[in-house]
């Protein structure tokens, strides 16, 4: 684990500045299929493998699901009753909630298992730590407000709320206007984009740059004391990874409730 994690971070943390990392170095290389339009790199194996797990355990769950619930069938019955209680309809309300139980319950669930890929052991990275899948949800978070404002309010009149406010003095909306539609078109997807794979590149590359100290502290450095300070380097590994679990959670659980509130946001006030 040491290896596959750290000695290309460390090889990054110690460049010379005339050496410096591009893009590139950031990205793994392909594994599968070079050279091919379905080349594959560890990132997207990861993916389908997170994929297939995810249907894996929710399938069998559902196959073996009993009125009486096993502690397991318990554990997956209270997620998904967290996100349907706790982020759906406390932000929309049942009636209107009901529609989107799948769609935040199912990005919950991705974007979740997707992070915690970055902790297990031959993953060792976020399948969100590059800006591809986060900007997938996304944009389906973006699909998904402006089909539920026009189809509540019609096409001119979402347009005409998210870009016309009421009670503003005509003159402002020369200011306003474009503003808010920078805001509806491109912040509220930026923000859900740069949030999530920020916060997972940020946390694997500490990881990374942790264990990679670790590793030549204690197995490379010539001066056996230093391999105290490896030790205060591997401490300090485990605790980011432990703090990671968290941060893994929180990202999924705050994509989660702002795609829902973006989406109410699509409603009629007077709804």
């Amino acid at each position: 684990m040491l290896e596959a994690m750290g000695s290309e971070a460390f090889s990054l943390a110690m460049a010379k500045p005339s050496e410096l990392p591009t893009i590139e170095d950031f990205l793994p290389p392909e594994i599968l299929f070079q050279g091919t339009p379905f080349a594959m790199n560890r990132i997207i194996l990861i993916r389908f493998v997170a994929m297939v797990i995810i249907l894996l355990v929710l399938g069998i769950t559902a196959a073996r699901a009993k009125l009486i619930p096993s502690r397991w069938q318990g554990a997956i019955e209270w997620v998904i009753e967290f996100i349907r209680d706790s982020v759906v309809y406390d932000t929309l309300g049942e009636i209107r909630g009901k529609r989107y139980v799948p769609m935040i319950t199912t990005i919950f669930l991705t974007i979740l298992v997707f992070n915690l890929c970055g902790i297990v052991p031959g993953m060792n990275i976020a399948a969100t730590a590059t800006i591809t899948m986060p900007l997938v949800f996304a944009i389906w978070t973006f699909c998904q407000y402006m089909v539920t404002g026009f189809r509540e309010q019609g096409v001119w009149g979402y347009f005409k709320s998210e870009l016309f406010p009421a009670g503003v003095p005509w003159p402002l909306y020369i200011i306003l206007t474009p503003i808010q539609l920078l805001e509806m078109v491109i912040v509220k997807p930026a923000s859900l984009t740069i949030r999530l794979f920020a916060n997972m590149i940020a946390g694997h590359l500490l990881v990374a740059v942790s264990l990679a100290f670790t590793q030549f502290y204690i197995i490379e450095a010539s001066n056996k004391l230093l391999a105290l300070a490896g030790v205060g380097w591997f401490v300090l590994g485990f605790a980011l990874t432990a703090f990671e679990i968290f941060v893994a959670a929180l990202q999924a659980y705050i994509f989660a409730i702002l795609t829902t509130v973006y989406i109410s946001m699509s409603y009629p006030e007077e709804g």
